[in-house]
């Protein structure tokens, strides 16, 4: 596989402080691998909440199409992490984000991740362009 090409965490855009729960740690004592995806979704959820795009229902106006996440060190429940993201390409119908989750007690960094996501149409189940509204509001935080 290519590896995750993640931009040094000062150039990304938004950083998160989460949390990881003690039972997120699988039978080797070690976070488990799903759980890195709902730290990336939190990180999102942050991300759209601040530029006012998420929906009226309070859900995201796209899906998540791919996503590869590069794991470089082992992560524990029950610590705090910061969640370094940024949107590196904006499309038509879909963008493009990276992340980097790392560890506030020693800074190691647990993964790396890029995500491919989709203006999604859930009435009409199918993607959709991305909003006016929302490119603007993206291409103004990132300064794309």
């Amino acid at each position: 596989m290519e590896p995750v090409l993640v931009p040094e965490d000062h150039t990304l855009s938004t950083r998160v402080e989460l949390t990881t729960r003690w039972s997120d740690e699988d039978n080797q004592g070690v976070l488990n691998n799903a759980v890195y995806l709902t730290l990336l979704e939190e990180a999102r959820l942050v991300y759209f909440r601040a530029l006012g795009l998420l929906e009226p229902s309070g859900s995201f106006p796209f899906v998540l199409a791919q996503c590869q996440v590069r794991f470089v060190a082992p992560g524990r429940g029950g610590q705090r992490v910061e969640v370094h993201l940024g949107t590196v390409h904006l499309g038509t119908t879909s963008f493009e984000q990276v992340y980097r989750v790392r560890s506030l007690a020693d800074g190691a960094i647990w993964c790396e991740a890029r995500a491919l996501l989709v203006a999604w149409d859930n009435g009409a189940r199918a993607k959709r362009p991305l909003s006016a509204e929302f490119r603007a509001a993206v291409r103004a935080h990132e300064h794309l």
